[in-house]
């Protein structure tokens, strides 16, 4: 099966197959050149969707992100995060005002809840909503958010409207496909997997090498490739040079066989029981 380029939204609207992460991004002055680089090529390469956060460098991915989108806003759709401890009503729209002042942008495309935390998530949504009324915001979701969590979301006022549900999935941590996935795709909220390549971790394993060399690829693309094979959800790896963001962007090409499923099946099995959600 063709992998996908876009997936939905809630809403319908359609967001990059595969976007772009910036954890970690902006912490060493000597790699700032490449990074933003890399953003801009994503860009070209319709990795149009750039994932950022207010915790990242403590704000300074977000300066970063703004300076690598500067003139090319209306292309980007853009995702940013507001930390738990500033989710009241008020403090979740002054957040956002600080993350539009470094991205250099009047609105976020994007606004997730970074994880839940001992804030209402009443006053949450009402943060958010505010947001959304005032233009700043397009749309809201959260992120690292598990059944329970979700279900508990869904029955407040104003909870259907999330957009997106931002979690740790990849080959090796495939618990998500036993309750929260099939949770999600119900309700029609797409999931958003970050560090789909377990943060490099995944390189090694003997399982993806043979498939890889099928393809004349690299086994991070095969576990892209992976992540993309399901559908209703986006994956936002880090890419922190050009060559990288290319082998990025040509993970959408793989088109992973039936044998090829089964035998990373066998490598990394899926649950048989609920697993609760792992977070990095």
């Amino acid at each position: 099966m063709k992998q996908a380029r876009s997936v939905a939204l809630r809403s319908g609207e359609e967001i990059a197959a595969i976007g772009q992460g910036t954890w970690h991004f902006a912490e060493s002055a000597g790699r700032r050149d490449d990074e933003v680089a890399s953003i801009r090529l994503g860009i070209d390469l319709g990795m149009t969707l750039i994932d950022t956060a207010e915790m990242y460098g403590n704000g300074a991915a977000e300066v970063l992100v703004g300076e690598a989108i500067a003139g090319r806003r209306s292309e980007v759709f853009l995702v940013d995060k507001v930390l738990p401890h500033h989710a009241t009503r008020e403090g979740t729209v002054r957040a956002c005002e600080a993350s539009l002042g470094r991205l250099g942008t009047d609105h976020i495309d994007l606004y997730l809840l970074h994880w839940r935390g001992t804030i209402p998530l009443a006053e949450t949504i009402k943060g958010f909503a505010d947001l959304e009324r005032a233009g700043m915001i397009r749309h809201w979701g959260v992120s690292n958010f598990d059944m329970d969590d979700m279900v508990e979301l869904a029955g407040l006022p104003g909870g259907d409207e999330v957009q997106t549900n931002q979690i740790l999935y990849n080959l090796t941590r495939r618990g998500p496909e036993y309750a929260l996935l099939p949770w999600l795709a119900e309700y029609g909220v797409p999931a958003m997997a970050y560090s789909p390549i377990e943060q490099g971790r995944l390189l090694d394993h003997p399982a993806l090498q043979p498939i890889a060399e099928q393809y004349n690829a690299t086994p991070a693309q095969i576990a892209l490739a992976w992540v993309l094979h399901h559908d209703g959800v986006n994956a936002i790896p880090r890419a922190g040079t050009p060559p990288h963001v290319r082998q990025n962007a040509a993970a959408r090409d793989i088109e992973l066989s039936r044998t090829d499923l089964d035998d990373l099946d066998r490598a990394f099995p899926p649950p048989t029981r609920p697993h609760p959600l792992e977070v990095l």
